[in-house]
C-alpha cells in the first residue's frame, strides 16, 4: 500500500473518500506510505481501487467528447491504470503519460507491458507549473486529460495547465478535467464544502475550484468552456476546446 507523491512537490499523498483523489500530507518518506484506500502491489504495478471506481464513467464521457482517434496527453496519471483503461478502449488513439513520482512512472509502465500496449508511450516527466513542458516538442495533441489533480496542488499548477494545453493542444483540440468543482462560490454537496475547507485547513492554496475561476483561466489560454458532465460522487468533468 503505497501514497502518491505529489507531482510538483514529492510528496506524500492519500486518497481522498470523498472524491477518490490525492491529499498531500507532507515529506514524502518512501519507508512509511500512507493511503485511505487499500492499495495493493503487484511487482511494479500499483492498483487504486478509487481508479476502478471511476475510470468507467470517466470513459463514457471521453467517448462523446473525443472523436474516434488522435493523440491525448495526461497529466499526472499517477498509477497508470486509467490511462491503459482508456487506451485499450480507444484503440484509435495514443497517448502520453507523464507523472512527476519515479514509482508512479515505473508502474505506468508495468501496466503497459502488463497489457501489451502499443498505443501508450513511456510516462515522462512534467511540472505542470512550469512555463514550458517537457513534451512540447512532441505537441499538437488533440486532447490533454488531468483527473483529480487541480484541486490539490498549488493554484500555479491550474494557472500551469491552462497555459500548458494552450499552448499543445491544436485547434479544437480538448482539455478534460475530472473532479469536484465548484461554481460562483457555491458547492453542488455538502461533502464537498467539507472536502474544501479540510483541504484549505491543511493549506490556504489549495482547495475545490470554482469554474468561475477556470473560464478566466481559459480565456487567457485561448479555452472555452464546451461542455460539463454530473459524475459520480458529486464530481463534474469539464471539456474545454482550443479556439
Amino acid at each position: 500500500m503505497r501514497g502518491r507523491p505529489c507531482f510538483l512537490w514529492g510528496a506524500a499523498n492519500v486518497v481522498c473518500p470523498l472524491c477518490y483523489s490525492y491529499l498531500y500530507l507532507g515529506t514524502y518518506m518512501p519507508d512509511k506510505p500512507i493511503a485511505l484506500e487499500d492499495r495493493k502491489t503487484d511487482a511494479q504495478r500499483l492498483f487504486s481501487p478509487s481508479a476502478a471506481r471511476n475510470r468507467d464513467p470517466i470513459l463514457d464521457v471521453l467517448n462523446l467528447v473525443l472523436p474516434a482517434s488522435g493523440a491525448a496527453l495526461e497529466i499526472a496519471s499517477g498509477t497508470g491504470e486509467h490511462i491503459v483503461h482508456f487506451a485499450k478502449r480507444l484503440p484509435g488513439w495514443t497517448f502520453q503519460p507523464t507523472e512527476f513520482d519515479e514509482a508512479s512512472r515505473q508502474s505506468v509502465m508495468a501496466w503497459i507491458a502488463h497489457e501489451g500496449l502499443t498505443n501508450v508511450a513511456p510516462p515522462v516527466t512534467l511540472d505542470a507549473a512550469k512555463d514550458v513542458w517537457s513534451v512540447e516538442s512532441k505537441a499538437p495533441f488533440d486532447a490533454v486529460l488531468s483527473l483529480n489533480m487541480i484541486h490539490i496542488a498549488p493554484w500555479a499548477a491550474a494557472r500551469g495547465l491552462f497555459a500548458g494545453a494552450g499552448r499543445v493542444l491544436r485547434i479544437d483540440g480538448v482539455l478534460f478535467l475530472y473532479g469536484p468543482f465548484k461554481e460562483a462560490g457555491e458547492h453542488n454537496a455538502p461533502s464537498n464544502a467539507a472536502f474544501d475547507e479540510s483541504l484549505r485547513a491543511r493549506n490556504p492554496d489549495w482547495g475545490v475550484r470554482d469554474v468561475v475561476d477556470l473560464r478566466k483561466l481559459a480565456d487567457g489560454a485561448g479555452l472555452r468552456l464546451r461542455t460539463r458532465h454530473a459524475m459520480p460522487a458529486n464530481n463534474q468533468a469539464l471539456v474545454f476546446v482550443k479556439t
